[in-house]
């Protein structure tokens, strides 16, 4: 079976070698129990997630130079630097990081009390999941249909920053690729008819337009299998004046059936769905903050799409600006959510809150699935303050540590964005 992860331990050749051999011996049997493989120093080029075990000082040199070679295998992973009590162990792993830090690389040290150091052990199992997921993102390809919406001017990165902060692919696709797809649908039937058995009412939308909806769908679902993607993100809008229909029930039923698929050709929203579903294994939902209250500390939160497995019900309706095609209006539960958003030139910023559902709404001057929400030690405020963006993840439970903590480890800090590379 594979290992998990493997480790490369650095001494200093001036400790005395039997006394390290028997202290690296001692610290084997927790790590093999992980998933462990024990590598030489020149194994930077590991298949699986590496992190080197500082034995000794006198190493912070060897360590500067693995982390290089490390980078022309497995660029932008970030370097775990395992440390323990003695032999200056420590002192190194920190001047380290520093110097990474100050390359502008990401990174993080766990340090073990001991071989049985079980909380230690349990942060070290952490950092190597939270590796695992950084390599699964570099392996997502996330189908750019159409070119971001124009009034996304801050939500419109350079597909090489996507490629270089977070790890995805991006896929440039031509609108009229799916056009040509949605063309050649030969019957869209079947999946509106189960649309509309499911639906508890159906509203604006015909019959025949749910037709067509799903005949975009068909199209799309078509294009995500012939390029291989993983995610999608589309520019709903020019699909509406094109085609007289709506994207939001083909990315409704992607998104439940395991593609993550986000409006408006919205980048940077569409990676923090694809991070959340990978990081935490909890399908989210993208929505507009489209009213709020300081005082109350509350924010409605509304789209014309939703994945129907987060919803207790569901009524068809029509888009909500343009009153055409498809629109869903989904109604969730109650209970806790946690609202994030990444931002910033480089993806490199973040802004998490926790709350609670107070209400699901249907307010006819809003997009049709609505939700107010209330947040907890976060405040409403910091969205007109330092806003990110527009769009906002939600994502059921509360998990702003989990998330906090996995960016500010694994997502590294870029100094410079002129060389960031082209797609």
């Amino acid at each position: 079976m594979t290992a998990r992860f493997a480790y490369v331990p650095m001494a200093s050749t001036l400790h005395d070698r039997e006394a390290l051999n028997r202290l690296i011996a001692d610290y084997v049997p927790p790590l093999a129990q992980l998933g462990a493989e024990r590598l030489a120093p020149t194994g930077a080029g590991a298949a699986q997630p590496l992190i080197v075990f500082v034995v000794t000082g006198g190493t912070e040199q060897s360590i500067l130079e693995l982390w290089e070679d490390r980078t022309e295998t497995a660029p932008g992973e970030p370097l775990i630097l395992l440390a323990h009590p003695g032999h200056n162990s420590l002192p190194a792993s920190l001047e380290a990081l520093a110097r990474l830090h100050q390359l502008g690389a990401a990174g993080r040290i766990i340090y073990l009390q001991g071989p049985d150091d079980q909380n230690g052990l349990e942060l070290l199992r952490e950092a190597i999941a939270d590796l695992q997921v950084r390599r699964a993102l570099r392996e997502v390809r996330i189908g750019l249909v159409g070119p971001p919406s124009d009034w996304l001017v801050a939500s419109s990165p350079n597909p090489g920053v996507v490629r270089e902060v977070w790890g995805p692919h991006v896929v440039p696709i031509d609108l009229d690729a799916v056009y040509e797809q949605f063309r050649s649908v030969a019957d869209p039937a079947p999946m509106a008819a189960e649309l509309i058995d499911h639906a508890e009412a159906m509203l604006e939308a015909s019959p025949a337009e749910v037709d067509e909806a799903a005949r975009f769908a068909a199209a799309l679902r078509s294009v995500v299998a012939d390029q291989h993607l993983d995610a999608v993100t589309v520019r709903c809008f020019d699909v509406i004046e094109a085609l007289g229909t709506s994207g939001c029930m083909a990315l409704s039923r992607l998104n439940d059936d395991g593609v993550i698929a986000g409006c408006e050709g919205d980048l940077v929203s569409t990676v923090g769905m694809i991070w959340v579903d990978r990081l935490l294994g909890i399908l989210p939902w993208m929505a507009n903050p489209a009213r709020l209250d300081v005082e109350a500390n509350t924010v409605w939160l509304a789209h014309c799409t939703v994945p129907r497995s987060l919803v207790e019900s569901f009524s068809i309706r029509s888009h909500f600006e343009s009153g055409m095609g498809v629109g869903i209006e989904g109604r969730f539960p109650g209970g806790p959510v946690t609202l994030l958003r990444i931002g910033g030139t480089a993806m490199d910023r973040l802004w998490a809150a926790e709350g609670e559902i107070l209400q699901t709404g249907s307010d006819p001057s809003l997009c049709r699935t609505q939700i107010e929400v209330r947040l907890g030690g976060e405040k409403v405020s910091d969205l007109l303050e330092a806003p990110l963006g527009n769009h906002l993840i939600v994502v059921t439970g509360h998990h702003r540590k989990r998330l906090e903590h996995w960016q500010s480890t694994m997502v590294p800090e870029h100094l410079t964005l002129a060389s960031a590379p082209q797609p």
